[in-house]
């Protein structure tokens, strides 16, 4: 069945060219919503359209504080501006789901047409979750809306209303949706891992924004968040891919051609055959995607293999790379180059790459072998949803809720770390010795209080481990309301001087790091001249510091949503009200 979805995208897309049309107007000449949707393969077709709301690139193409590249996120730096229209306030794919919504009922085959009403619905819960992390209240819409609609000018509903609407869509798509696994079509499990997915964002972001007063509290939302993933553990059959052992596994997961199907739920399908390809290779191995680099501080949160923290060791905070990165949790050699390593299928050991990465921890993972190279060569299948997210789901809504056992942690994070080889997290242990790291508001987190401070913290750092580059960072800092955390310093590798610099320790200098005006007799392959091609924190050495003259700027009242667009804004007469914070100039 691998590449069949894209066959019948294509050809929906041929056949039915003005399925979008169909919202507005379409033509009579053709056939009209009024008959089609008669069977299951006029409803396959079009929902086939429905699955390019992914994100493509998007998945691995993350830039917050733990990817930094040459330029910071908008997001990051006070960059946002109040569009006219667009910026996320776009409805096309709605109206898509609610058209086959309003017009199944051609098909009078119940079953057939409950299976493709729980496509839809899943896909309007995913848009809405989308929206709501974006704009907060949004309008509900529950048909398909034409352009002179007076339903278009009505006002936002609340956050409430719309989880809400969306819990009765995931809820029935659960029940709909066929339990028999398929890596890309939707179904019961990645239901599940959706409504595990958005109910806790919902519960943490109300918990840590103090937003009450409404029918279900933070505590409702963790707790549904925590049964559909114990649901998904339970009886789901995933687990996670450990073929190629502790080494390679977590790495192989993501350079496979094929996704991995005994974990990976969803996956964003890639074919060379059909010329569908994607850039991850050539992301990280040019210097045309701003330079991709995990941060410093990202790197030096990984734990020790032997589950001790590094930053617990003596001076930490100055170790040079070839020491950072011995004897550490082994997934961080499947995220970032490290000493040793070599791309896959090759046997050339390569030093990070300061000309195609700008922190120097140069990115591997999403990386294949050197046969898709060019540009927009790559063509491994990218996860939307896979267990191990549904496993951090589960740990984090219990530790939140202050529920979390023992049981649960073995029942989660324990698989994450045996798969790395790392031993497990115990529960008393992290509560009893909170991570100061972790939680200091230069590193880390210093909303999280209470009881179970520790392990929520420990659930954290693995959540940033494991979910590295796979787009949940921007949003997870928001609902966490640790929106300081992106005015936190951006660094890379620490340099102790000038000069000739071999990174990775190997005996072959990898770079010379030259004054102003200096013409530096050297083997290494690269010369950055200081202040110019790079900066540093302390003049001509520290920490590698590309954003030093630009740091982060957060607007805690009001960065925490987008704007609405103004445009949209005008066509309601204000009844579509602005964010807080957003001055858009209009008199309403």
């Amino acid at each position: 069945m691998k590449k069949i979805l894209s066959i019948l995208t294509a050809s929906c897309i041929l056949t039915l060219s003005s399925c979008e049309d169909w919202l507005d107007k379409y033509p009579l000449a053709q056939m009209s919503p009024e008959t089609f949707f008669s069977n299951e393969n006029e409803l396959q077709a079009f929902s086939n359209t429905f699955y390019t709301i992914f994100p493509g690139d998007g998945l691995y193409n993350e830039g917050y504080d733990n990817i930094v590249k040459n330029e910071i996120a908008a997001e990051m730096r006070d960059g946002r501006t109040i569009p006219a229209s667009g910026s996320g306030w776009t409805w096309t794919d709605l109206r898509k789901f609610n058209t086959l919504l309003e017009y199944s009922g051609n098909c009078k085959d119940t079953d057939v047409r409950n299976r493709y009403d729980a496509v839809a619905r899943f896909f309007r819960a995913y848009f809405y979750f989308e929206k709501v992390k974006r704009f907060g209240d949004v309008p509900w819409y529950a048909k398909p809306l034409g352009s002179a609609d007076p339903e278009l000018k009505r006002p936002r509903d609340s956050r409430e209303y719309v989880m809400q609407r969306m819990i009765e869509d995931i809820d029935f798509a659960v029940r709909h949706l066929p339990a028999q696994r398929d890596t890309y079509r939707v179904t019961k499990w990645t239901a599940l891992a959706l409504k595990s997915r958005f109910c806790l964002f919902e519960g943490t972001f109300r918990k840590y924004h103090g937003i009450d007063g409404y029918e279900h509290d933070w505590k409702w939302y963790l707790e549904q968040a925590a049964d559909a993933a114990e649901e998904f553990i339970t009886n789901s059959g995933y687990s996670l891919y450990t073929a190629t052992g502790t080494a390679t596994s977590y790495r192989d997961l993501f350079a496979s051609e094929n996704a991995q199907d005994t974990e990976v739920i969803l996956a964003r399908d890639y074919n060379s055959a059909l010329g569908v390809f994607h850039n991850a290779n050539f992301y990280t191995i040019s210097a045309s995607y701003g330079k991709p680099g995990m941060t410093r501080k990202i790197v030096d949160s990984y734990l020790m293999a032997d589950g001790s923290r590094f930053t617990d060791k003596a001076g930490w905070e100055t170790m040079e790379f070839k020491q950072q990165c011995s004897n550490r949790d082994p997934r961080l050699a499947q995220t970032i180059r490290t000493p040793g390593y070599t791309r896959i299928g090759a046997t050339a050991k390569l030093a990070p790459d300061l000309a195609n990465s700008i922190t120097g921890y140069h990115i591997v993972k999403f990386v294949t072998g050197t046969a898709q190279d060019a540009y927009n060569k790559s063509f491994n299948d990218l996860p939307i949803f896979r267990s191990a997210e549904v496993y951090l789901n589960y740990a984090e809504a219990k530790a939140e809720l202050g529920t979390l056992t023992q049981e649960d942690i073995n029942l989660s994070v324990k698989r994450l770390r045996d798969r790395a080889g790392m031993p497990n997290l115990i529960l008393d242990d992290a509560n009893a010795a909170p991570d100061p790291y972790l939680s200091a508001a230069k590193t880390g987190y210093p909303n999280v209080t209470g009881p179970n401070k520790g392990v929520i913290l420990e659930i954290r750092r693995e959540r940033t481990v494991e979910l590295a580059m796979e787009g949940f960072r921007y949003y997870d800092i928001i609902r966490w309301k640790e929106g300081k955390t992106f005015e936190q310093p951006l660094l890379g590798l620490y340099i102790p001087s000038k000069g000739e610099y071999d990174i990775d320790g190997d005996g072959t200098p990898d770079v010379y790091f030259a004054a102003k005006g200096e013409t530096p007799s050297t083997t290494a392959k690269l010369t950055l001249v200081i202040d110019k091609d790079i900066l540093f924190s302390d003049g001509d050495h520290g920490y590698i510091s590309p954003h030093k003259n630009n740091p982060g700027i957060w607007n805690e009242a009001r960065d925490y949503f987008y704007p609405i667009p103004t445009d949209d804004r005008s066509l309601t007469g204000g009844a579509l009200t602005q964010n807080p914070g957003w001055n858009d100039g209009l008199d309403f």
